[in-house]
């Protein structure tokens, strides 16, 4: 049976699924096709039930628990860190109402974090991998980063306006904030869940237990940053969270949700549950 796996084409989601794609554990029978996408576009696919197992937003669930259930490895979840609004020249946080922000889409986790934290902003949609260069250029005020573009901003001379992971972290109390998870298709059947769960979380753990040659893999995905800090950006998002999300996880995502939800930022709120 041929199982697409749908993810981003960055460094920390090429390290989990390293073992996968090179046959390094038992894939038990099971075909393996990795299909690569930015995060946005995952999330729309998501919305027509599309790939057997995607990489989604947390933000995205709620719009796709109909056809997808969440798997209790494969998170991407910010500790005290996180998405960034980063800007030429700093300015105080009161006055982010008046500025234009470039987003990286209007499902990802980081935007819902930036709308908890302020829920009147204006804001366009620029692919995640052009908004450092449209704030240097003046073209928007500030931008919301995610990936890699949290450890390479200051290289491009841009400050840290807000670091949404640590006002999470301070807001909830010590909870982590849930950026990205794994879901797998419910029509699936029982069996080919719980298989392919099982040997999603085989790879991850793999990964982390052989660490040098699965980052020389994920490197090919790093854009250009040099070992030392794709080694960090791995990770901060592929680690003992990622490889299952245990209650703090789990609470992380519930509560997320929830407050969404409360402040109608998402217009349902499933029953979540984790294969």
């Amino acid at each position: 049976m041929r199982i697409r796996v749908a993810h981003s084409p960055d460094s920390d989601d090429a390290f989990m699924f390293y073992a996968i794609n090179h046959k390094k554990i038992d894939l038990k029978g099971y075909e393996f096709e990795d299909i690569l996408s930015d995060i946005e576009t995952l999330n729309k696919k998501a919305l027509e039930g599309v790939y057997e197992v995607s990489a989604i937003s947390i933000h995205a669930f709620p719009y796709v628990a109909d056809k997808y259930a969440l798997l209790s490895s494969g998170a991407s979840m910010g500790d005290n860190y996180g998405p960034m609004i980063v800007a030429r020249e700093d300015f105080d946080i009161g006055d982010l109402p008046n500025k234009k922000i470039a987003i990286p889409g209007t499902l990802t986790s980081a935007f819902l974090a930036l709308k908890l934290f302020e829920p009147n902003i204006s804001y366009s949609v620029v692919p995640f991998d052009q908004i450092i260069k449209k704030v240097k250029e003046g073209i928007f005020d500030a931008g919301l980063i995610i990936h890699e573009g949290q450890l390479t901003y200051k290289d491009e001379g841009l400050s840290c306006i807000l670091d949404l992971g640590k006002w999470w972290y301070e807001e909830t109390k010590g909870l982590p904030l849930p950026l990205g998870g794994n879901v797998i298709r419910k029509d699936l059947g029982e069996k080919v869940i719980k298989d392919v769960s099982h040997i999603l979380k085989e790879s991850i753990e793999y990964s982390l237990n052989n660490r040098e040659e699965a980052l020389d893999y994920a490197l090919r995905f790093a854009r250009d940053m040099e070992k030392e800090k794709a080694d960090r950006f791995v990770g901060m998002y592929v680690n003992d969270l990622t490889l299952d999300y245990g209650d703090r996880g789990k609470e992380a995502i519930i509560t997320f949700l929830t407050k969404a939800y409360e402040k109608n930022l998402i217009k349902t709120l499933p029953k979540i549950s984790f294969v």
